[in-house]
């Protein structure tokens, strides 16, 4: 446990280090290049008539969360916890529909991952607008939900196909489109430059 938390300590100081001596190539990275508005998931929207609070959160001010070490190691704390709490499975093998997102209780596909810990994360104090549900192309073609959480350091995905908390330009996916900032119902289109580069 110590050395993880040594290590934890030493992640965050290379991103203050990097916050600091900036360069252009990071500072375009480090946050996600955002379109405009867009479509929302069918999953989601059926999400959003079962639990229509869950979707009408507005914010006015949506500055990103500023990332100090104790909200680093919540950051990965919760994320190692939700994704050895909750057995992988596809909704269409266990709701037997192709499309349904929930809060899981033992067993979720990869949006019921996101929910449980953005709800995880607005309960240590996070604000939902730095909390997105992201939808993501994986490099087989498969489709993927990981949550985005928006910093001062940058914009982290939170995945339960890898351990590892990562910059999303760090990450092996095209990012394609993720719930607004200013409205948890509406989204937004992600300008994922990296893709023409990367071969994604």
């Amino acid at each position: 446990m110590m050395t993880t938390m040594k290590r934890l300590g030493t992640t965050l100081g290379a991103l203050v280090l990097l916050g600091a001596t900036a360069t252009t190539s990071f500072a375009a990275t480090a946050h996600m290049n955002m379109g405009g508005n867009t479509s929302q998931p069918i999953g989601h929207a059926y999400f959003c008539q079962q639990l229509p609070q869950e979707c009408a959160v507005r914010t006015k001010n949506a500055e990103p969360m500023r990332l100090t070490k104790k909200r680093w190691r919540e950051l990965t704390e919760i994320n190692a916890y939700a994704n050895a709490a909750v057995s992988p499975v596809t909704d269409q093998d266990f709701y037997g529909v192709e499309e349904h997102w929930t809060y899981p209780k033992s067993y979720g596909d990869c949006e019921d991952y996101v929910l449980l810990k953005r709800y995880m994360l607005m309960q240590k104090g996070w604000p939902a607008s730095s909390l997105l549900i992201t939808v993501v192309k994986q490099a087989n073609g498969e489709g993927h939900a990981v949550l985005t959480v928006r910093t001062d350091r940058g914009d982290f995905a939170l995945d339960n196909l890898r351990g590892k908390v990562s910059l999303w330009s760090k990450t092996p996916y095209q990012y394609l489109k993720r719930q607004s900032r200013f409205h948890s119902g509406r989204w937004t289109s992600i300008k994922d430059r990296r893709s023409q580069v990367a071969g994604y």
